[in-house]
């Protein structure tokens, strides 16, 4: 599936309108909590792509996976606790806080690439990490300082997403650089099953409800099966630059579909620190892409 620059690039949109839904249909939810609901979401995400993968790439791609690969398997553990930590956080505090939290990716990643990969970080970008850490810190110190309960805790859970997506794209780099190509949507299904496995004990005894687990179903399919596979076949043709300027559309798709459907509207510290980290990221992509033009 080969798309054209225009093409991939509302394709793309389309992705990010997709990964925006947790938020929102969390917020629906009548009983399933915290490990339950990461579970099912996990759970539903392996079974959409055990059947797009040999639909999209046949029935072969089981074989050519990297079994034996130690890249394979970090990545694997990435995206694992990717899945699981972002649930839970959903669970812990408000949609705004856990999406401006994974902003914060592009900045992690520049700085394991400068470490591990060698790849130099320009002036701009430290400037960029210092300007997000002071939307971060206006954001939940004001939550801290009014006593807000469980705020670090849920911080701390949101920041390991971020974390977990920098390590994962350095490992796909440093793979790269030694001939080894990971194929990533096959990573993203065993990182579910791993997810599954994992808070499977936790989750029990199960409490969702028959709407639960449809909402979940859909979560599954649709909020991450489709859109990994999509993002997987735009990157191909979009530039890094463009890629990471369309993925911060799903903090401002995720932000208002979770005040629109679910009258969760951020607060006005929220705003304000969520624009200096969002600020932040596009100054830094946008110069970065200006200066390789």
């Amino acid at each position: 599936m080969q798309l054209r620059h225009g093409q991939a690039v509302w394709v793309m949109v389309a992705a990010t309108l997709m990964w925006s839904i947790a938020g929102v249909v969390t917020r629906q939810l009548e009983h399933a909590r915290s490990f339950e609901v990461t579970f099912w979401r996990s759970f539903f995400t392996v079974l959409a792509l055990l059947v797009l993968l040999p639909a999209w790439q046949g029935i072969g791609v089981f074989r050519r996976m990297h079994w034996k690969s130690t890249y394979f398997w970090l990545s694997c553990i990435c995206w694992a606790v990717m899945f699981t930590a972002f649930m839970v956080a959903m669970t812990l505090t408000t949609v705004a806080n856990v999406l401006v939290t994974l902003a914060l990716g592009p900045l992690f990643t520049a700085i394991l690439a400068r470490i591990f990969v060698d790849s130099s970080m320009p002036t701009r970008t430290w400037v960029a990490i210092f300007i997000a850490g002071l939307g971060i810190a206006w954001m939940y110190g004001s939550q801290v300082s009014l006593g807000a309960p469980g705020v670090v805790t849920s911080y701390l859970v949101a920041l390991c997403v971020p974390i977990a997506g920098a390590i994962q794209w350095t490992v796909v780099k440093r793979s790269q650089g030694r001939g080894e190509k990971l194929d990533l949507v096959p990573c993203v299904l065993v990182g579910a099953a791993i997810s599954a496995l994992v808070t499977l004990p936790l989750a029990m005894p199960f409490e969702a409800s028959g709407t639960d687990v449809a909402w979940l179903a859909l979560l599954g399919v649709v909020q991450l099966a489709i859109p990994c596979a999509l993002s997987v076949i735009c990157a191909r043709v979009l530039a890094a630059p463009e890629v990471s300027l369309l993925g911060l559309l799903e903090i401002v798709f995720g932000i208002g579909l979770a005040w629109l459907g679910a009258n969760e509207a951020p607060d006005r510290n929220v705003l304000i620190g969520g624009a200096l980290v969002i600020g932040a990221l596009v100054a830094n992509e946008i110069i970065g892409w200006r200066q390789r033009l």
